[in-house]
């Protein structure tokens, strides 16, 4: 931005009203991806965002949709601009990206459509989608090349025209190539609906104060960063804890330190365990994207999501590890690792500001199903990632059946899902039990359990917190693990991998979240209702509880 437009300030009015409109624009982005999207995922379970940026690849809004998507969003602004001679760029011209590595992608399944915003013959901002498509099944993931087709920031269209080449490229390494191409017709409407919204806004109010309102924004976010972290004691705060995941055999120790000084905090994940050759690894900007939803959520959750948040924050982590991998490493399955290191540093927290931070949370159970259909004859995906218990807090119990922290998203109806797909949903409940006892109970976890209708399907299914469970605070007890349950029938799984013949089920029960404080100094009228709506069991209530 010029320097004009750094030095000049604006009433505040103005820059409120700038700063919602910016806002709205992401959101209304958003909401028009879900309603004209094709598949399950993006338009019942919201796994979508939208952000805007300023000309230089500044961020200067998101949408509060995934939080874990930021990564993405970082990654692809930062790589366009490296990799883009700007001279060459054009009115209508749409970018599209995915790869970990070369594409400003987190992994492939997030695809990235990335679109300037001209204004008399200038960019004056860059509007960004991203969407899950559950496309990529039966691949492997002990190194990237197994995860899918990874894409560079390539142009899609230029100068509004469809590269028909690169479409036909994306989508020949797709499995169900109809979703992909309704979905991306759905992402280029979200964009073009963004860059029609910011061409208004810079027409009404001139590029100038546009620009000088930006910056004003990102100072405020600034200081309400450093306010919410001067805050917090001063002091270097760690927590360690074992990470498990069906995806690798071995027990992971993750580590965390954080330093408080001042209005400044300095995150540092040296200690954690070399990458390896699954899909849980984590590249930079996911680590970043981590660290900025802890910080916002625990400071002020109304601080506008721009890059003037970040300034007060530093992160460290080795290359080559589990949480800043390299090429070739895997990155599918991001998410679990970035789950628990939430949790991480929630707790590392916890004696600072034990009023703001939760017990441990779920990890993400993932579910997939894929086959032929019987009556339509063509190949189908179902994915879903389910949630499961947050970790209860101090005064409040954790939340059921739900995703938390970096995912966010919602789950597919049963009445959707057995509509769009040959699959009959038998049991989808709550599990008793599940939530770890405390003063305040953590959060109860998901049982879902489908088999296939009329054809043999390959099943998928597993993730994070089968042997480690989410930890409970303050005498609170942990949380239920997760775990896989086979019908009768049913070989055992593979890698995570098997078969269901028609009729045969699979289940997958998530995790619970942890306990917040004795559960014997729970309020009695609180354990018998918990009894009598069947969260807890009569022994548990007995044993666990002390109800007499």
């Amino acid at each position: 931005m010029a320097a004009s437009d750094q030095t000049l300030r604006l009433d505040p009015i103005t820059v409120e009203v700038i700063g919602n409109a910016l806002s709205t624009v992401v959101e209304e982005m958003g909401r028009a991806l879900m309603r004209a999207s094709y598949s399950a995922n993006i338009k019942e379970r919201g796994d979508c965002s939208a952000a805007v940026f300023a000309p230089d690849g500044t961020l200067l809004a998101q949408a509060q949709q995934i939080p874990l998507h930021l990564g993405s969003l970082l990654g692809i602004a930062t790589e366009t601009l490296k990799r883009t001679d700007l001279s060459t760029v054009r009115p209508d011209d749409v970018f599209i990206g995915n790869d970990a590595y070369t594409g400003g992608g987190t992994h492939l399944n997030d695809i990235v459509f990335f679109e300037p915003v001209f204004v008399d013959g200038t960019i004056v901002a860059w509007v960004a989608n991203i969407a899950h498509h559950s496309d990529f099944v039966d691949r492997g993931h002990a190194h990237i090349f197994q995860e899918g087709l990874r894409i560079p920031p390539v142009r899609l269209y230029r100068a509004g025209v469809l590269q028909q080449d690169i479409m036909d490229l994306v989508l020949l390494n797709c499995q169900v190539p109809d979703e992909r191409v309704s979905d991306f017709r759905a992402q280029m409407a979200s964009n073009r609906l963004g860059v029609q919204r910011m061409q208004a806004l810079f027409q009404r109010y001139g590029a100038g104060t546009i620009a000088a309102a930006s910056n004003q924004l990102m100072d405020y976010s600034e200081r309400m960063a450093r306010a919410g972290i001067e805050a917090i004691p001063d002091g270097h705060y760690t927590f360690k804890h074992d990470f498990d995941t069906s995806l690798w055999p071995d027990i992971l120790p993750l580590a965390v330190a954080i330093t408080i000084k001042g209005d400044e905090a300095t995150f540092d994940f040296d200690g954690c365990p070399p990458q390896t050759r699954s899909g849980m690894n984590m590249v930079f900007t996911v680590l970043q994207a981590c660290v900025y939803f802890v910080v916002k959520t625990l400071i002020d959750p109304d601080t506008p999501a721009n890059a003037g948040f970040h300034r007060p924050l530093t992160i460290t982590a080795p290359e080559g590890t589990v949480v800043n991998a390299t090429a070739p490493a895997a990155v599918y399955s991001r998410h679990d690792v970035a789950q628990r290191l939430i949790d991480m540093m929630f707790a590392a927290l916890a004696p600072a500001i034990p009023d703001r931070v939760p017990a441990g949370s779920t990890g993400v159970t993932v579910q997939t199903v894929s086959g032929t259909h019987p009556r339509l004859g063509k190949f189908y995906v179902y994915n879903e990632s389910m949630g499961g218990g947050m970790g209860a807090r101090r005064l409040r119990d954790g939340l059921d059946g739900v995703h938390v922290n970096s995912t966010n998203s919602a789950n597919i109806p049963v009445e959707a899902l057995e509509s769009e797909y040959p699959l009959s949903v038998d049991v989808y409940e709550l599990v008793q039990d599940s939530g770890g006892a405390g003063k305040f109970r953590g959060g109860m976890a998901i049982r879902r359990r489908l088999s296939p209708i009329g054809h043999q399907a390959t099943v998928n299914l597993g993730g994070p917190l089968n042997r480690v469970p989410a930890w409970g605070l303050e005498d609170g007890l942990p949380g239920g693990l997760a775990r896989i349950e086979l019908g009768a029938g049913v070989k055992p799984l593979s890698a995570r991998n098997g078969m269901l013949e028609g009729g045969q089920t699979a289940a997958a029960v998530t995790s619970g979240g942890g306990g917040y404080g004795d559960p014997l100094a729970r309020d009695r009228d609180l354990v018998r209702r918990d009894l009598r709506e069947g969260r807890i069991s009569a022994a548990a209530a007995r044993d666990v509880y002390g109800l007499e």
